[in-house]
């Protein structure tokens, strides 16, 4: 699936350049009849960190390079250390198909380095114009950080963290067994190493409810942990749900099985009511990895308070039948807030390659809340608006040439 991701976005971008509408060009007239043209052009080389979960769709090739390089933007890509064996195979795959295709060199590189350093000078590099990255919030904070302590400082696209809350409505628990099965397979698929991870469950207090956290139990029970990306993630995931359970009206309500070896922990799932979760901020952030916090709520003004106490998020899915609608409509201007992607029943899990995709969302999920990694609006980052009064159709770019709008 991580593989035909990769392919597909690139593939969906190519589309977007062989369109013609990438570069957004207008040809317009003012109030007085002058002579106005637009369009947008490349900001320069783009630096990409590649993400350790993702590493095909959100690394070498994934989708910060495939729109920057739409955007006609030459990519220096920085290998994540998770995996440099695959960043590098990667990496030779596109300069073997550049070099077939005709593309100038040193439009893509690759760099490959531990620790902090290689990062750091990349972005500090001033033929450096923007910055894609994919992973901890630390690190993006650190990047964004650099980017504006430069001379002329670059906006730096960072995706962060998230926690992408799913909140069960009445009628969802309806028939437990299909909602809280859905849950777990989206909590512990690939170890629960995903950006769009459901780290926290708001649900119904009262006996639908207990229903729908035993189905949940049972379900659990039989999972056994996968093997983590590495050591020192499979140590923070145990470390951070420690701190979850340690924190007082915070109880354990499903675990599933260690896996075999030091780093495949066993899921889990803890939950706690709405006064405890709101007065202990520790609760509020991520836990990378298959754990779930389920926040028990009583009535529609508690769960409006915590939805409105919450962080900018990617993701925020609404379970429902037609019977909530009233809650729901309620619901969905302070979700519009808090998340880039809002979704109506299944599971945020699994990310659709495609023009109207949004992955991004409000601070500190992302640094920049107006854009999206995924989808072609992705290219919008690397772009910038440049407007053409009063030339001459033979200084114009060609997009913006008259006999050009005229074909078009």
């Amino acid at each position: 699936m991580n593989g035909g991701a990769t392919c597909g976005q690139l593939r969906l971008f190519a589309d977007l350049v062989r369109s013609g509408t990438a570069l957004g060009a207008r040809i317009d007239s003012g109030p007085s009849g002058t002579d106005v043209r637009l369009r947008r052009v490349p900001l320069g080389p783009v630096a990409v960190f590649g993400a350790g979960n993702f590493p095909l769709a959100f690394s070498v090739a994934g989708g910060d390079t495939a729109s920057a390089l739409a955007a006609g933007c030459p990519v220096v890509v920085k290998a994540h250390p998770a995996h440099p064996g695959t960043g590098e195979a990667v990496a030779r795959a596109v300069t073997a198909a550049a070099a077939r295709t005709g593309v100038p060199a040193g439009v893509f590189s690759l760099l490959v380095g531990r620790g902090h350093e290689v990062g750091l000078t990349l972005v500090g590099d001033p033929r450096i114009a923007a910055v894609g990255f994919t992973g901890s919030r630390t690190g993006g904070l650190a990047l964004v950080a650099a980017g504006q302590a430069r001379p002329v400082p670059i906006p730096v696209h960072a995706e962060m963290s998230a926690v992408n809350p799913v909140i069960m409505l009445d009628g969802a628990l309806a028939e437990p067994e299909p909602a809280a099965e859905g849950y777990v397979a989206s909590l512990t698929g690939g170890a629960g190493q995903f950006c769009t991870n459901p780290g926290l469950l708001l649900l119904p207090a009262g006996p639908a409810g207990d229903a729908f956290l035993a189905t949940v139990a049972r379900t659990l029970k039989a999972v056994e942990g996968q093997v983590m990306l590495t050591p020192d993630i499979a140590r923070a995931y145990t470390e951070g749900v420690r701190r979850w359970a340690a924190v007082p009206g915070v109880r354990e309500a499903a675990r599933g099985t260690a896996g075999p070896g030091p780093y495949a922990p066993a899921p889990a799932v803890l939950t706690c009511d709405a006064a405890t979760y709101t007065a202990h901020g520790d609760l509020s952030g991520e836990v990378f990895g298959a754990a779930g916090l389920v926040v028990r709520w009583s009535g529609t003004e508690e769960l409006l308070r915590l939805l409105e106490g919450l962080e900018g998020q990617l993701t925020a899915t609404l379970h429902g039948t037609d019977a909530d609608r009233t809650a729901a409509l309620r619901l969905l201007p302070v979700l519009e807030e808090r998340a880039g992607r809002v979704l109506w029943g299944g599971w945020p899990t699994g990310v659709e390659v495609c023009h109207a995709m949004v992955h991004g969302g409000p601070w500190p999920a992302t640094s920049s809340p107006a854009t999206t990694s995924v989808g072609t609006l992705a290219v919008e980052r690397w772009l910038r608006p440049v407007c053409y009064q009063s030339f001459p159709d033979a200084l114009l770019p060609a997009e913006l040439r008259t006999r050009a709008a005229a074909a078009g």
